[in-house]
């Protein structure tokens, strides 16, 4: 007898399909950008108000009497201007002249994406989560450990495009192997501007490929946009201890002068060049950020600006960095303190791994620091997917689940939802002892949202995970990852402004010397 389609749906096969068909909308890879995160949790404040006025008196001192290095005549000039003491390439600063200048760096800003819906705010408690970069090699879709191309940037740029919880396709995740040195910041720029509308980082390897990513910034934004509006960020490490060089300092001159924003990054081995001690490794970076803002403010007053580090510790057996040691959060909840003692937005690292492959040490060590950098009130989270073997390799693997921990610790963060209280509670009387509340109107209303519910753990019984083909995180990832990449639609360019940049970036490789090194004169 042939059943007629009412009948059909009462067949168990047809409820499997059924089941299968919910199953698959609820774990389908959503692409829809998350809002930038507005933290509403307590942070955690291991300092007293004292030992914070003793750390700001601490790298205070630092700079009037030990004083930073800036490897710039450029920089010796601006400063001398300003009224700084300057013998020879060290720099002394007054805490005065340090006060005044930082008092001057904007405390929230706005961070504008090719997408108007995309744009994010940073500072205050308004944070976004970043991508890893500058790895030079990659675990690929097979789990394969090999170095770069540029079309395996371009996979992680979809990637960071298609990841709801990140605010930012970054720049080079991966170093494309396949470009000379000389000519990548071009590409990998494009590459950002190409396969994502989300907000992205310039590279800053010397002031003249900051200015080459600026002016691409310029045909995408349009100059006079930039000048009222950040559109790019730019990293500017430190060579800690207390040295800033001609490179950084010229990119970091670039940036500021066009009123992007800039990362001052003191790059800290906790007991490597640093003090092996956590409250005066804090007080030396302290005074190292605190050197890069005031010069930031030097280049223009009001540009914008992030209190940054990058951020580990040093074995002391084999001075390898490590990462989710107990001392890295530490310092990051002090480093919280002191941002928002000078009422500055600041900049940490997120998801950290050291393990060689994507292990349970990789899962306690990224766990760590996401929880701490949250608890910590960070506003730019940078590195937070695809970080491992202390940054030499980004993992396909690792970046999705990564991603998918971000979404995670923004639910935390957002905090406890009351919107619901009163019909949650009449529910309770609906329902009564002895009952269960799974088919309850508020749950059906609720059960999308009330409980984050990850795709890539498996919280399955052993039976049903076996009958699925016993797959580790690692395959269930790989395989949301090939989904993610199927799924990706190219947010396309403005046809003109393609052609322009398609245009800019030729004519800039004919005249930068093709050679397979960075030339400090481009």
């Amino acid at each position: 007898m042939k059943l007629d389609a009412t009948a059909a749906v009462g067949r168990p096969d047809s409820r499997r399909r059924g089941r299968e068909a919910r199953r698959d909308q609820r774990t389908a890879p959503r692409s829809d950008m998350l809002p930038g995160l507005t933290r509403n949790l307590p942070l955690v404040e291991p300092m007293s108000p004292e030992q914070v006025e003793k750390i700001d008196d601490a790298s205070m001192g630092i700079l009037e009497e030990v004083g930073v290095v800036f490897r710039d005549p450029v920089a010796l000039e601006d400063w001398k201007r300003a009224g700084a003491d300057v013998r020879g390439e060290r720099v002394h600063l007054d805490r005065g002249l340090v006060r005044e200048l930082v008092a001057s760096v904007p405390s929230e800003l706005t961070l504008h994406a090719r997408d108007a819906a995309k744009t994010v705010r940073v500072g205050g408690p308004h944070s976004i989560f970043v991508p890893m970069t500058g790895a030079p090699y990659l675990r690929d879709l097979d789990d394969v450990r090999r170095y770069p191309t540029l079309d395996d940037l371009a996979t992680f740029h979809k990637l960071a495009q298609m990841s709801p919880a990140l605010h930012s396709s970054a720049h080079h995740i991966v170093e494309p192997m396949d470009h000379v040195v000389a000519h990548r910041h071009l590409r990998i720029t494009y590459s950002s501007m190409k396969h994502s509308d989300k907000t992205f980082m310039g590279m800053t390897t010397s002031g003249k490929n900051a200015e080459d990513v600026l002016d691409m910034c310029e045909i995408l934004f349009g100059r006079d946009f930039m000048e009222a509006h950040p559109v790019v960020t730019g990293n500017c490490n430190g060579n800690s201890p207390l040295v800033w060089d001609a490179t950084m300092l010229g990119a970091m001159r670039a940036f500021s002068r066009r009123n992007q924003l800039v990362l001052c990054s003191p790059f800290v081995l906790g007991g490597a060049n640093t003090p092996a001690s956590t409250a005066p490794a804090v007080a030396q970076l302290n005074a190292e950020a605190l050197s890069a803002l005031a010069y930031t403010q030097v280049i223009r007053k009001g540009a914008p600006a992030i209190y940054g580090h990058y951020l580990s510790t040093v074995s002391m057996q084999s001075g390898a960095p490590m990462a989710g040691t107990p001392e890295i959060s530490l310092m990051n909840f002090m480093i919280g303190q002191m941002a928002r003692h000078y009422d500055v937005p600041w900049r940490t690292s997120n998801t950290l791994g050291g393990a060689k492959t994507f292990d349970a040490q990789a899962g306690y060590e990224s766990a760590t620091t996401l929880m701490a950098v949250l608890m910590a009130g960070a506003n730019y989270i940078w590195h937070s997917a695809g970080w491992n073997e202390a940054g030499m390799h980004c993992s396909i693997a690792k970046f999705v689940v990564d991603a998918e921990q971000c979404a995670m610790g923004y639910r935390m963060a957002e905090g406890v939802r009351w919107d619901d209280f009163d019909e949650g509670l009449a529910a309770v009387r609906d329902v009564g002892p002895g009952g269960h509340y799974l088919g309850h109107p508020h749950t059906l209303e609720n059960f999308q949202r009330a409980f984050f519910m990850p795709q890539l753990f498996d919280n399955n019984s052993i039976e049903q995970w076996t009958a699925e083909g016993s797959k580790d995180i690692t395959a269930r990832a790989l395989e949301r990852a090939r989904q993610m990449l199927k799924d990706y639609e190219e947010p396309k360019l403005d046809p003109a402004k393609d052609d322009e940049l398609l245009d800019y970036i030729a004519r800039r490789e004919r005249e930068i010397p093709a050679v397979d090194a960075l030339n400090e004169e481009y």
